[in-house]
């Protein structure tokens, strides 16, 4: 099977992927012979379109050469369902996110992501499962393009204790949401957070496809 990776800039995705993406017509195609992270990220925060695909022989080789031209940050996270089959969801910086931070010096992923969790939501992790995915952001740091690579794990939580949202990290609020009550994430949140939740089938890739869709429109 052909290998994909999704790079996101903003509310726009750069797909690195060795066959032809469906729905060619509505991308745009970036030669990979000459791709450069930062003048790509110049030329695509100036476009309209929110569509753009790499076309590449070895989809896993050219996102690592990607990583390895740029600063690199490796930050951890998780998805945390308790006994009630709630999904626990933060609100940062005026949108709906998943908890989730930096890696630490000589800290390991999996402490990482745990660590992060309590303390941006006040819980006690009670298991950490297995990783769900890797998603890839880009954005500028005091002038520099930087690449954040993001280590997505299954976590459980038990009880039922009054959630703290860490608000000297930007969290004004700390919820829980069932499977089926997450229209309010899906209408303000990112895109590699809905890429985490297609993951673990909290919602269908066709909703995914509509709610780019809608994003798209809203950008022309």
């Amino acid at each position: 099977m052909a290998q994909k990776y999704r790079i996101y800039i903003n509310e726009k995705v750069i797909l690195l992927t060795e066959s032809e993406p469906k729905k060619k017509d509505r991308y745009e195609k970036i030669d990979a012979g000459v791709f450069d992270l930062g003048l790509v990220y110049t030329w695509i925060t100036a476009r309209q379109n929110k569509f753009f695909y790499v076309l590449c022989v070895d989809a896993k080789a050219f996102l690592k050469s990607v990583a390895k031209s740029v600063t690199l940050i490796e930050a951890a996270g998780g998805l945390v369902r308790n006994e009630n089959d709630e999904y626990l969801f933060i609100f940062r910086n005026g949108k709906w996110d998943l908890p989730k931070g930096k890696i630490e010096k000589e800290e390991k992923t999996k402490v990482a992501a745990v660590r992060e969790v309590e303390e941006e939501c006040g819980i006690k992790v009670s298991s950490l499962d297995e990783k769900i995915c890797k998603t890839y952001h880009v954005y500028m740091m005091r002038g520099e393009v930087v690449l954040k690579r993001t280590h997505w794990f299954k976590m459980r939580c038990k009880g039922q204790g009054k959630l703290k949202p860490q608000k000297e990290e930007g969290i004004t609020d700390a919820r829980w949401f069932k499977k089926g009550h997450i229209e309010p994430i899906l209408e303000n949140t990112f895109p590699l957070i809905i890429d985490v939740l297609v993951k673990e089938e909290l919602i269908g890739k066709e909703l995914r496809s509509r709610k780019q869709d809608k994003k798209s429109q809203e950008l022309r």
